[in-house]
């Protein structure tokens, strides 16, 4: 984002579950002023009150768009609002960031991605995985050619609720292992298939299975669930010459690297026989700094 003057003036729409996250890190981002925080709710903004007393409060979003001293607008309200809220702020001139899922339909996504351009805006959706230490370390051990080619990826999110009336349980957790795939995995998805149920709203699916075919022959598969009595953060990526644990549950080490696979020897008498590789195990040195911290520096540079 080039910056027309310093500090970048941003508003941030919405603060309940996510929004005061993004408010406390953006208050803490160098050449970044919080000018306004705006929600419908006037117990929640008394509490932003409270902590950011020099922050200006709106019950209306549309008096900020208004303004012409904010440079950009961060929006964290619910799903169906997103649109609306993106393309008024895109029209106004104001630089966007949007909590995921981004928005309702392909054909809205496409509409704002073109007007973003078109305004010479930066539109950009809050995937705040990506920028973790954890998923940092893997993408650079990919990029270095340590793990081989990465063959596969498996991951399983699941836990008791958050259940969301807004998005069933694909757009709320399945979006972040999808963030992951497309950043680790350079390969174009060839199809994609997804199986759901919905035994307790008997509406939006509270649990799923999504599976990936990309180019090459890479399968990625995700598992998510909002009726899990045990909450489960993994991911395994698989190379041809080590894997990778990535474990969000872990408190301290959560990546795991294995010098672990399996070799076909072609000119055996048999056309496979494989030869398991059991290596070493490496708990790599990651960047602590708060994924959101990066994610907000990122937006702003």
């Amino acid at each position: 984002m080039e910056n027309i003057h310093k500090p970048v003036n941003i508003a941030i729409v919405g603060c309940g579950y996510w929004g005061p996250n993004l408010i406390r890190n953006f208050y803490q981002t160098n050449d970044v002023k919080v000018s306004y925080v705006c929600d419908s709710n006037k117990e929640k903004l008394k509490n932003i009150k409270k902590l950011y007393p020099d922050i200006k409060l709106s019950e209306s979003y549309s008096e900020v768009l208004q303004n012409e001293d904010i440079d950009a607008l961060c929006i964290v309200t619910p799903l169906s609002t997103h649109y609306k809220i993106a393309k008024e702020a895109l029209l106004a001139g104001k630089h966007v960031l949007v909590e995921k899922p981004f928005v309702q339909t392909s054909k809205e996504a496409k509409e704002l991605i073109e007007l973003a351009k078109e305004k010479k805006r930066v539109l950009m959706v809050d995937h705040t995985f990506i920028y973790t230490g954890a998923v940092q370390k893997i993408k650079d051990l990919s990029l270095k050619g340590e793990l081989g080619e990465i063959i596969y990826f498996d991951s399983e999110r699941i836990n008791l609720g958050l259940i969301r009336k807004d998005a069933n349980v694909l757009w709320d957790l399945a979006v972040h292992d999808i963030s992951i795939i497309d950043y680790l995995i350079s390969q174009k998805p060839l199809s994609v298939s997804a199986l759901g149920s919905s035994p307790i709203l008997r509406g939006g699916e509270e649990m799923a299975h999504l599976a990936i075919k990309h180019e090459g022959g890479i399968v990625s598969h995700v598992h998510v669930s909002w009726l899990s009595p045990l909450k489960i953060r993994k991911v395994l990526v698989g190379g041809t010459k080590k894997m990778v644990l990535y474990d969000d549950v872990e408190p301290t080490e959560k990546i795991k690297i294995y010098d672990r696979g399996v070799d076909i020897d072609m000119n055996a008498v048999t056309p496979f026989s494989p030869l398991y590789r059991s290596g070493d195990i490496l708990i790599p040195k990651i960047d602590q700094t708060e994924a959101l911290k990066n994610l907000c520096e990122h937006f702003i540079g």
